[in-house]
């Protein structure tokens, strides 16, 4: 069995054949985003050392940054004890989120009330031309 079989095996995939994959900074440990892989998303990350990810709005397989230049390499990808989720430290260039923010999570209940915590670091139209 080789290595990538090995750590599929270890995978435990959902009923829609997705895993829940969480990005972080390798270096200052930033939560980056939250996306979903299959199998497929998995290999080719191993493989080439560009994530990818499976996008279920989609319903296709995608690197990140294909579209807006925003890449992740890995540095590293770890299984947590139950096999159903998967830390990915990466080295992350520019933005992770789809709204131009660095991260996906910048929004924060404070006083009981959701606010935005981070701002637009890049203009969304300038990386997708929409």
């Amino acid at each position: 069995m080789s290595a990538a079989a090995g750590l599929l095996a270890e995978i435990a995939f959902g009923r829609d054949g997705l895993v829940a994959a969480i990005a972080q900074q390798h270096d200052s440990g930033e939560v980056l985003m939250m996306a979903w892989m299959n199998r497929e998303a998995v290999e080719r990350t191993l493989a080439s050392g560009e994530v990818h990810y499976w996008s279920r709005s989609r319903m296709k397989l995608w690197r990140k940054g294909e579209t807006s230049g925003q890449n992740q390499r890995l540095v590293e990808l770890r299984v947590d004890c139950d096999g159903d989720t998967l830390l990915l430290l990466v080295d992350q260039k520019g933005v992770a989120c789809h709204t131009g923010r660095r991260n996906c999570f910048f929004r924060a209940v404070r006083g009981g009330r959701l606010e935005t915590v981070a701002e637009i670091a890049v203009d969304p139209k300038t990386l997708y031309g929409s």
